[in-house]
């Protein structure tokens, strides 16, 4: 028989110790209600990140839609074009006519109408290559890749400009935004692209999804061009932008605009012989 005398003593430390592995039930809901909420966030958590992934696909999804359909705006399947251009400098301004052919996004051919001087210079682009036709001395020059950002014929477009082989949503990450009452589309290079620009911006109206504006950044993210579509008109039942205004930030009074006085797309007419080097030459 132990007596009060022959028991051990137990300690302060020892006495916190048990109390803190005891378990009653009022511990044991306290456990169980931490684990449902931690578990409840972690999910809430994933939950919302997959909700974001989702979100973020799907934006990009209707960006490249929206961005397709500004390359595919004036060109369709085929088509038949008369437009002016005014090419404006602190100098001179000079106006030039012309007409253009093309079939999907392959061929083009331009051909300059007005004035006199420059009648019959011709361009032609099929697929990713591009020939000019000077009458004047009777020679096509071929255009080099290392000349694609040169001007054409003294405007503030480049060659890459008209012959527009780059497909946006192939060679650009695409971000969505909206800002009322205009999409903003961001398009910044994939890393395989070659491209001179750093970051193209498309604003364009939510509701007519015309083009607006669209802007082009140089690599260091300076703004360097800005293109302006103007003035929609109905042709042959579609809405589109009549007028396209160029202006080079870096080139002060400066500016080309491309009006376009008629458009046919969809023309029956367009045969793939028109797309050759010697109709290129075609004196009319």
């Amino acid at each position: 028989m132990t007596t009060l005398g022959d028991a051990t003593p137990v300690s302060g430390n020892n006495r916190i110790m048990e109390g803190q592995h005891a378990e009653t039930p009022g511990n044991l809901e306290g456990v169980d209600m931490i684990r449902r909420i931690l578990i409840a966030m972690v999910l809430a958590c994933w939950s919302l990140n997959a909700t974001a992934q989702v979100d973020a696909a799907a934006a990009e999804a209707n960006a490249a839609e929206i961005i397709q359909r500004m390359q595919d705006l004036y060109r369709g399947e085929s088509s038949r074009a008369e437009m002016s251009m005014i090419v404006e400098t602190p100098d001179y301004k000079r106006t030039m006519t012309m007409s253009s052919v093309s079939r999907g996004t392959e061929d083009m051919l331009i051909r300059i109408l007005s004035p006199r001087k420059d009648r019959g210079i011709t361009t032609l682009k099929r697929e990713q290559e591009m020939w000019n036709f000077f009458p004047k001395i009777n020679k096509v020059i071929k255009v080099p890749p290392s000349m694609m950002m040169g001007s054409w014929m003294g405007s503030d477009f480049t060659n890459d400009d008209i012959v527009q082989d780059t497909e946006l949503v192939d060679e650009y990450a695409l971000d969505l935004a909206v800002e009322e009452p205009n999409y903003v589309v961001t398009l910044m290079p994939r890393e395989q692209t070659v491209t001179v620009w750093g970051k193209i911006v498309y604003v364009i109206n939510a509701t007519t999804l015309l083009p607006v504006e669209q802007s082009f950044f140089d690599d260091r993210g300076e703004k360097v061009r800005v293109m302006r579509f103007l003035e929609p008109r109905d042709f042959g039942g579609t809405m589109l932008p009549s007028v396209m205004e160029l202006v080079p930030l870096n080139k002060p009074g400066h500016k080309t605009i491309v009006r376009y006085d008629m458009l046919e797309q969809d023309a029956d007419d367009v045969a793939e012989s028109l797309f050759t080097l010697r109709n290129l030459k075609k004196r009319f």
